[in-house]
């Protein structure tokens, strides 16, 4: 139990009704959740709005209401708590409830459309080896040291976050690196917590059905850089033109990384092939296993933030150039044959271009790109065609499928990318809706020697249909359907 004026402590209240000065059992934010004596708090979400379930919290025993708009009808022996934002109260709530658990470490998030998973990651896997005990939440999995807790959002609900960040002291996690989404800094999933660095990786095309335009969604990203306080540091790629957008305001101590423009970290790309990356970072030629010019620009990043924590720049890159990248991240599998495969998460066009234009940067010339490619339903539709067009551009064969088409019809993605797809282009497209099929199809076209992309879900291992999620893996896919053909 906690005491509700306590809770409330840092949370600008407009109105109170009747007592704060008692004890409460837990938050919750669902009334379906709600037991006696619990604070219901009444968020606004984006589909279905909380203060209307206010009635049934009480009916269920809630004993206190956080929300923004008083209920007409007030019930005895309840007491609500106005506040401007229900949303930003909850993370502020949840912050207290578990003793502000990101104050007792270092939080680091990262922010990006792209490189976040990987970026986090690499800092998690690092800074283990450089002997601290790390904390990790992360789009693929979150970590409290060995100890593995699936991942069901990039970033948790305030509460589920809360939690986590406050199992990580009580393990003695001395940093926790978190990948910080769009869609948690709007609905201020992360209010109340405090950072010790922010990372902003890049910017490009995604997330429009959630906001709306890309100005909404630039916007979003520099929220959490606008909260930074003094004693954190902004860290940002300078090569993404809108890197220099996240420092305005800040007040953070303003860093900034590049592999081509002047920037107070500094690295160039010596070798790219399948085999690595050789790096000069800060004039120290280093050999990484990692793959591509966009890999460069993630080591970068982390070699930066690992300098701005005050480690020493020779162990930092003595352990990076050991460590692989996050799961289903341009992840090769050699087939039978001298058949390339990669699985990927790319699902943007600027991350597809990117992973191709890697794989053209390191193939000899004379191989052919197969790639496989969906766009997931019920998100936004307006990079359909362009997945469709980048994928095609760069690619000597297409195979448009099924990704996580959710409620939407799998006919009607894949008409979305056909759109995309050029008079000049239609030869080298075959559709087929079976992911499954169409990773096994790849497979048979390739020839030896040739490079197959499959991309789009990278480490998930379900696939939605119609509501329902069932076993699916990618590399498990590909690699059975390499190992037939050989």
């Amino acid at each position: 139990m906690r005491r509700l004026s306590a809770l409330l402590t840092q949370i600008p209240i407009e109105e109170t009704i009747r007592n704060i000065d008692m004890e409460v059992e837990k938050l919750c934010f669902n009334s379906n959740e709600v037991q006696p004596n619990d604070v219901f708090v009444a968020v606004r979400g984006t589909h279905v709005d909380g203060h209307l379930f206010i009635g049934q919290a009480i009916e269920k025993g809630a004993k206190v209401i956080v929300c923004e708009t008083l209920p007409a009808a007030l019930t005895n022996q309840v007491t609500y708590v106005k506040v401007l934002n229900s949303a930003e109260a909850l993370g502020k709530l949840a912050s207290n409830w578990y003793g502000n658990p990101a104050s007792q470490l270092k939080l680091i998030g990262v922010t990006g459309t792209n490189g976040k998973t990987t970026i986090a990651t690499l800092l998690f896997n690092l800074f283990r080896d450089l002997g601290f005990t790390c904390g990790l939440l992360s789009t693929v999995e979150n970590r409290i040291e060995n100890e593995l807790i699936p991942a069901t959002h990039t970033t948790p609900d305030p509460i589920a976050l809360n939690s986590l960040l406050a199992k990580m002291v009580e393990n003695g996690c001395d940093y926790c690196f978190m990948e910080v989404s769009s869609h948690a800094i709007v609905q201020r999933r992360i209010a109340g917590l405090q950072f010790s660095g922010g990372i902003f990786s890049n910017i490009t095309h995604d997330h429009l059905d959630f906001h709306q335009t890309f100005a909404n969604y630039l916007k979003a990203k520099k929220m959490f850089f606008d909260t930074l306080p003094s004693s954190a540091f902004a860290l940002v790629n300078a090569d993404d033109k809108n890197g220099s957008v996240m420092l305005q305001n800040t007040l953070a101590r303003k860093k900034t990384y590049s592999l081509t423009v002047m920037a107070d970290f500094r690295a160039k790309v010596l070798e790219n092939t399948f085999a690595g990356l050789l790096l000069s970072v800060e004039q120290q030629e280093v050999w990484f296993k990692m793959i591509g010019a966009f890999n460069a620009y993630n080591l970068l990043a982390v070699y930066a933030a690992a300098m701005l924590l005050e480690q020493d720049s020779t162990k930092v890159l003595a352990s990076l150039s050991t460590l692989s990248g996050a799961e289903g991240r341009f992840e090769c599998i050699a087939g039978p044959h001298q058949v390339m495969g990669i699985v990927d998460y790319a699902h943007t066009p600027d991350a597809l271009q990117n992973v191709l234009q890697t794989i053209h940067a390191v193939r000899n010339g004379i191989e052919q790109v197969i790639t496989v490619i969906g766009c997931g339903g019920d998100r936004d539709k307006t990079k359909r065609p362009l997945m469709a067009q980048v994928a095609c551009d760069w690619s000597d064969k297409v195979i448009f499928t099924t990704d996580n088409p959710r409620s939407e019809e799998v006919e009607q993605i894949l008409k979305d990318m056909d759109a995309g797809v050029m008079p000049q282009n239609k030869r080298k497209v075959l559709v087929i809706a079976d992911r499954k099929e169409a990773i096994k199809t790849a497979c048979h076209l390739a020839k030896a020697g040739d490079i197959i992309l499959v991309a789009g879900k990278g480490h998930e291992k379900y696939q939605e249909i119609k509501g329902v999620k069932s076993p699916f893996d990618d590399k498990g896919v590909l690699t059975n359907a390499l190992i037939a053909c050989r």
